[in-house]
């Protein structure tokens, strides 16, 4: 079963159903955010959910990681975290997961509240790059990135001369 979230006029990257990209992020009339997530769903959690491995996948979950609350006659809005998607696996591990290309400060934040608020579920950021393989987990690319780097600048700066 696939469940999603009702689509707003709008999402975060202020994209809209009306866009000119529209078809590049939409699959089986499930509109993504982007053509990232989009090829995330249909290349990686479709096939799982084919074979069987996969129970259950809910697109653009919600999760509460700060209460509305008062103070000094101040209103404050909850905070939210809006992921891209909840997978339940057939051992019924359920693992949340968002596809990261370049993270915002805000971003980086929540991944901090999550952390605290949930500290027994797992949240993963998945990214994509065809230089190291295609999906991997967004802390393990940053790491071959700087790795890469540290090569790049360690071979440039060696002494070739005998």
């Amino acid at each position: 079963m696939v469940k999603t979230v009702k689509n707003k006029q709008k999402n975060k990257y202020n994209v809209g159903n009306g866009d000119k990209n529209i078809e590049k992020r939409s699959y089986s009339g499930i509109i993504f955010a982007s053509e990232m997530e989009r090829n995330y769903y249909v290349n990686v959690l479709l096939p799982l959910k084919e074979s069987g491995e996969i129970l259950n996948i809910i697109i653009q979950p919600s999760y509460l990681l700060q209460p509305k609350f008062s103070k000094y006659g101040k209103n404050y809005q909850d905070i939210k975290y809006v992921s891209d998607f909840e997978v339940e696996y057939k051992n019924h591990d359920i693992v949340t997961v968002e596809i990261k290309g370049l993270p915002s400060e805000t971003a980086k934040l929540k991944r901090k509240f999550w952390d605290y608020v949930y500290p027994n579920r797992t949240l993963v950021w998945i990214s994509f790059s065809a230089k190291y393989g295609g999906w991997l987990d967004y802390d393990e690319l940053q790491k071959l990135r700087l790795k890469n780097k540290r090569d790049k600048k360690n071979n440039g700066n060696e002494d070739t001369s005998l």
